[in-house]
């Protein structure tokens, strides 16, 4: 009789989580590859907005767009965001949901799935506390992930961008919302939507694509 031995378990397939902080003014956004426990950061940076001064569809649209090229670059597989922050300005909070909506609008037009961590929770998850500053959360990032302080970004908006994706990290993708679809489906879906990849973006996909 034939003897039927366990088939070996199935490698940990790397994800690739894009962490964005919402800004009108200056928008952070970072981009992390997990494979099992370990994480690499593939880039995190700013969208700077300030040239635009107050022309605020001009700024809609270049996060639009900016985050378009982004994911075509790195084939993310989950948008973390950071929810808007609930201040006294009435004006500046709508300013800040409209460039929060255009940043999810962006990606559920490429079925990449979202969710939303309040600033608390992000700084809880990155560092124990939830009263964190940001030069806390940057230097706990750094410790944590051995970022190199020279690469360090001008601006904080890229590692708290970088603390929402370690945070949506931690929680396992737990709780993504809406476009369940993932990248991979939208593009056998739509093979013809997007030019020819150029070969960084190809060696993104291969990473992603499971071993013969």
């Amino acid at each position: 009789m034939a003897a039927f031995l366990p088939s070996a378990p199935l490698p940990d397939l790397p994800k690739i989580i894009m962490g964005v902080d919402p800004g009108t003014q200056i928008m952070g956004y970072a981009v992390i590859e997990v494979t099992g426990q370990r994480v690499q950061v593939l880039r995190y940076d700013v969208i700077n907005l300030k040239a635009f001064g107050s022309n605020h569809a001009v700024k809609l649209k270049k996060i639009f767009d900016r985050m378009i090229e982004l994911i075509e670059e790195f084939l993310p597989d989950e948008l973390a965001i950071e929810a808007p922050f609930y201040g006294a300005n009435v004006q500046s909070m709508l300013k800040l949901g409209r460039a929060q909506g255009v940043a999810i609008a962006a990606c559920l037009s490429r079925q990449i799935p979202y969710v939303e961590y309040a600033p608390t929770k992000v700084k809880q998850s990155v560092t124990g506390s939830g009263a964190a500053s940001k030069e806390q959360v940057a230097a706990m990032l750094r410790q944590t992930l051995n970022l190199p302080a020279e690469d360090a970004p001008k601006f904080f908006d890229a590692t708290d961008a970088l603390a929402v994706a370690m945070c949506h990290h931690h929680q396992k993708g737990n709780n993504v919302q809406a476009g369940g679809k993932s990248w991979g489906k939208f593009l056998a879906d739509n093979p013809g939507k997007l030019a020819a990849p150029v070969a960084g973006k190809k060696a993104v996909a291969a990473r992603k694509k499971p071993a013969a």
